[in-house]
């Protein structure tokens, strides 16, 4: 079992911490379920009633709280509670490799690894994963079990990709040829930055012609499918079940819903937040929040609703028309 004293996390992490350093936390645990041994976080003050019900050793909580916290036991006060339990997640897997025997083979024995790959020293490829000629893998980058890479695709440095990840598969790209559909060989790659994260069984399919690109910071959650010469800009987050289709652009900065669907060729710029099950139909020019579904309805209700919305642009005219006196 791992364990750390509440002295050492505030000299890895800061923060203020109220209580005795010498305590051992042995656990992190949501407020609810958090034992004696155990620490955990708050950050919105509706959660008061079960701060002080939680038998935590410690909890981290905002300024605001503090008061509230320190009635029930010791404390570390800090601007930003939840990103402090996030540094101290990443602290506490860290405590855990160093206090674990390790296995010292950067590359585990079912990997595929063709000759002609390019793989830092300090990068860490799973079991059964696949990485193909002319890839690039950067420092510190982890590619957890059967993840594939494609041919000439680059991932950077401190990268995570998480079991099932496919890079590099063929763009879905097709000519019409009377009854029949001819392939398109999609000839670029795709390039991935520094500090990547891919959760599970997402794909991230390669360019046509030029490469698809993932910049820097982004975060992809499971089963998100991003097609052909898509570009991601810096540090947006995409939540799963999402699919963004080819050619499309989504800027830095952005978040994106679960199961939303960006369609191909649209420009969306920073700072856009679409909410989950949004349908971007248009490109977006603007930053802000940005929702688009209809509302879940019983099934009766729901098609006279939809009837109604069939008529809009035949009731609008009528409208014009009886405002212009025509």
């Amino acid at each position: 079992m791992s364990e750390l004293r509440l002295a050492a996390i505030v000299a890895a992490l800061g923060g203020e911490l109220h209580g005795d350093g010498g305590l051992v936390i042995r656990g992190l645990a949501p407020l609810e379920s958090a034992s004696a041994d155990g620490i955990s976080f708050v950050s919105n003050p509706r959660y008061q009633q079960q701060l002080a019900g939680s038998k935590a050793a410690c909890v981290i909580v905002a300024p605001t709280l503090k008061e509230a916290a320190l009635q029930r036991g010791s404390c570390i006060v800090t601007d930003q509670p939840y990103l402090y339990f996030a540094r101290l997640t990443r602290l506490w897997r860290a405590h855990l490799r160093d206090t674990r025997p390790r296995d010292l083979r950067s590359i585990h024995p079912s990997a595929v690894i063709d000759p002609d790959a390019s793989v830092h020293p300090s990068a860490r490829i799973g079991a059964l994963c696949v990485v193909e000629r002319g890839v690039k893998i950067g420092a510190d980058t982890e590619l957890k079990s059967r993840v594939t890479v494609g041919e000439d695709c680059i991932i950077g440095a401190r990268c995570l990709l998480h079991s099932g990840v496919v890079i590099g598969a063929d763009g879905f790209g097709f000519a019409p040829n009377g009854e029949r559909w001819e392939k398109i060989e999609q000839l670029g790659a795709v390039r991935i930055g520094d500090d990547v994260e891919i959760g599970a069984n997402t794909c991230i399919d390669r360019g046509a012609l030029q490469d698809t690109v993932i910049e820097d910071g982004v975060k992809l959650d499971n089963l998100i499918q991003v097609g052909h010469n898509v570009r991601i800009g810096r540090n947006t987050a995409i939540a799963g079940c999402a699919g963004i289709a080819g050619s499309a652009t989504i800027g830095a900065q952005c978040t994106v819903g679960g199961g939303a669907v960006v369609l191909g060729h649209l420009q969306i710029v920073d700072n856009v937040h679409i909410s989950a099950a949004t349908v971007v139909s248009k490109s977006i020019k603007k930053p802000g929040q940005y929702t688009g579904f209809f509302p879940l309805d019983d099934n009766a209700a729901w098609e006279r609703n939809a009837a109604t919305l069939k008529q809009l642009h035949t009731l609008r005219e009528r409208i014009k028309k009886l405002e212009s006196g025509t």
